[in-house]
């Protein structure tokens, strides 16, 4: 598995091997060995699957009180996901990184503890798998405004965003409740 670090280096790509012929392919999807092997040492506790059409925003995402580091991947369709680095403590503190995942690129995005997670579909629809290293908390749950101005994430819609209450009702970044 090649392992890539993305602009803020906590936040990795994961290019598996895969191995494929006319019946179809096979890939490791996660192997603790080759997650460990990145520096990284953590137990998932949780699988998560969410199906959404095209131009769902979700996010941006994150908890308090029990912060969840994320492994996300594209099983139908694509995805342009994101990370926003929510540490006050951290010299990356308030930059987002975005890379995109989908069906056929098969990468694999880890998103640390500590970091808002949201996505926009890009396709027709999109299956995302994610694994999570702490459990759903609703009472830590907290929502980033998608399109802040101040973090300036240039998503990629090609119409009006499809948002969820939660959503449309994000803090500001300036405002939200973040890490130290």
């Amino acid at each position: 598995m090649n392992i890539r670090k993305t602009k803020i280096p906590e936040v990795l790509l994961f290019e598996p091997k895969v191995f494929g012929d006319d019946r179809g392919f096979f890939l490791e999807s996660y192997n603790q060995k080759s997650f460990e092997a990145s520096g990284l040492k953590r137990s998932f506790v949780q699988d998560n699957h969410s199906r959404s059409v095209r131009n769902v925003v979700r996010g941006l995402h994150y908890q308090l009180g029990q912060p969840q580091g994320k492994l996300v991947r594209v099983v139908v369709g694509a995805i342009w996901d994101v990370a926003v680095d929510i540490r006050r403590s951290s010299p990356t503190f308030g930059q987002w990184v975005g890379e995109e995942l989908t069906a056929e690129n098969k990468h694999i995005l880890w998103i640390p503890e500590g970091f808002a997670h949201g996505f926009i579909v890009t396709s027709d629809s999109a299956d995302v798998l994610y694994k999570a290293t702490d459990f759903y908390a609703p009472s830590g749950e907290r929502s980033l405004l998608w399109n802040d101005p101040q973090l300036a994430i240039p998503w990629p819609l090609n119409d009006e965003p499809l948002l969820s209450q939660k959503d449309h009702a994000g803090i500001s970044f300036s405002q939200a409740e973040l890490f130290e």
